[in-house]
């Protein structure tokens, strides 16, 4: 049974079911009120008729009182202690009441009985008659016109539940579709999605606050998910695929080659041994970068807190100076050393260094004089976003701005803009077999820098050298939240 024709049969019992259950507590109390109401009437009528009949028995004989105050359906009784000598009067259409067995009531009585199929009241009362005698006056009339009344209401009340029940089934079809509509359009959206391999969104005419415009939303968000997952696990078998291949290639060759003639050349032998691991190297370095690349920054797990600049930037220049020979002067602006506290950011550590790390070791391959370090304070307010595809909603109470400065061969105006993707290399300067670069460093430096909430940008000068500045905020307000699109 489809999820619609159950909402609509659930629907429509419980209202059917809810109907029924209100016009019968609505009968009960109807007729039981009327009932009640009866027969106070009877038994005050009765009461009235015995202090009469007692007045009048001294010049009126019995049977003509019974006579004048018999009801017009049912029976008046004068009933005796002894149960001998009673006198009875019935109406034309009550006869069979003269039948009943005689029973005398030495208390007043008032009930409902029910005789031959037929319901009457029944009203006792005791009284002192002429003689001195304690004799019973009982009334029994009929609730056959009562009855007719309550059998009109049960007529009425199942026609109008009956009548009730169309608009209930039709508003019951009616949200089964409602409720059915946009999960229907789920259901259709996937199909499609199954068919032509293509992700696609749901529409969404209006803004609502409702569990089914939420689960559009929802679903359209997921979609836009798989879809930034798909195109960076396809992205990433693409450059996978494509950048591996030449190191591997390297590798065989290196591999065969010593597998021919390794054992006879020692020359040959560490040639190809520096060969293989320069290229294993490289390799497990872009291979590590495409991993990172591939990820959501939602699952690179920042973890915010204090950073002073000057520390890792004098901590970068050691192992710099240590691992490359490479000398890098450190400047610090005039107002940051009046201030250190101003040195001092919120921002993840480890991913600071690791794009710090990447410009500065850009700046070494590109160049062979000395590197500089400026840390210095930007009074510029930062702009939104930094890439054109992603926004950014961190606040900035003031700028801190980290210069890395190198006199190597610089890059072109041209080219500035286009540095930033995936595996590209200028012409001149970014020459696989000069630098081992695999054109990934600057893509993953700036989407370190949007996950941090910062920018980073290029200024350089061919034959000159190259200046990247990324800009840091103080303490981010919050952190960045980023659009499905990526690099």
């Amino acid at each position: 049974m489809k999820l619609r024709t159950k909402i609509h049969l659930y629907s429509s019992v419980l209202f059917a079911l809810l109907f029924l259950t209100t016009n019968l507590i609505v009968y009960i109390v109807f007729s039981t009120m009327t009932l009640q109401q009866q027969q106070s009437r009877i038994e005050s009528q009765t009461n009235k008729t015995a202090d009469n009949m007692r007045q009048s028995s001294v010049d009126t004989p019995a049977a003509d009182l019974l006579r004048a105050y018999v009801p017009v359906e049912g029976m008046i009784w004068i009933v005796r202690e002894t149960g001998s000598n009673t006198l009875l009067v019935t109406s034309a259409d009550q006869q069979q009441l003269a039948k009943r067995p005689v029973q005398y009531l030495q208390e007043r009585t008032a009930e409902i009985i029910t005789y031959e199929q037929q319901r009457y009241v029944f009203v006792s009362v005791p009284v002192i008659w002429n003689d001195g005698q304690v004799i019973n006056i009982q009334i029994t009339e009929s609730l056959r016109q009562t009855g007719e009344y309550l059998r009109a209401l049960r007529i009425v009340l199942l026609i109008v539940t009956g009548l009730a029940m169309i608009p209930v089934f039709l508003s019951g079809h009616v949200l089964g579709r409602i409720i059915i509509r946009p999960i229907a359009a789920i259901t259709a959206t996937m199909r499609d999605i199954r068919r032509s391999g293509q992700f696609q969104r749901l529409t969404m005419p209006s803004a609502s606050s409702d569990e089914l415009y939420e689960m559009s939303a929802t679903f359209n968000s997921m979609m836009d998910l798989l879809e930034s997952n798909y195109d960076k696990q396809k992205q990433f078998v693409s450059n996978a695929s494509h950048e591996l291949r030449t190191p591997l290639t390297i590798i065989e060759s290196y591999a065969s080659l010593l597998k021919r003639r390794g054992m006879d050349r020692p020359e040959l032998f560490a040639e190809s041994v520096e060969a293989i691991h320069s290229e294993a190297v490289r390799m497990k370095e872009m291979t590590e970068q495409l991993l990172m690349l591939a990820r959501h920054e939602e699952q690179w797990n920042l973890t915010v807190e204090p950073v002073d600049l000057l520390e890792q930037a004098q901590q970068l220049a050691r192992e710099f100076d240590t691992a490359y020979h490479r000398r890098i002067e450190i400047r610090v602006d005039p107002q940051l050393e009046q201030q250190p506290d101003l040195l001092s950011v919120q921002t993840d550590a480890g991913k600071l260094r690791q794009m710090m790390f990447i410009l500065l070791d850009n700046a070494r391959k590109y160049s062979v004089d000395d590197i500089t370090i400026e840390l210095s304070l930007d009074h510029t307010p930062r702009q939104q976003g930094t890439s054109g595809k992603r926004q950014h909603t961190a606040a900035v109470t003031s700028n801190r701005c980290i210069k890395i400065i190198d006199y190597g061969i610089g890059i072109p105006t041209a080219e500035l803009d286009k540095v930033f993707d995936r595996f590209y290399r200028v012409d001149e300067a970014r020459v696989r077999q000069d630098t081992g670069g695999s054109g990934l460093g600057l893509t993953l430096a700036r989407r370190i820098a949007e996950a941090l909430g910062a920018s980073i940008r290029l200024e350089s000068v061919a034959g000159q050298g190259t200046s990247a500045i990324l800009t840091l905020p103080e303490a981010p307000t919050s952190m960045p939240s980023f659009s499905a699109n990526s690099n």
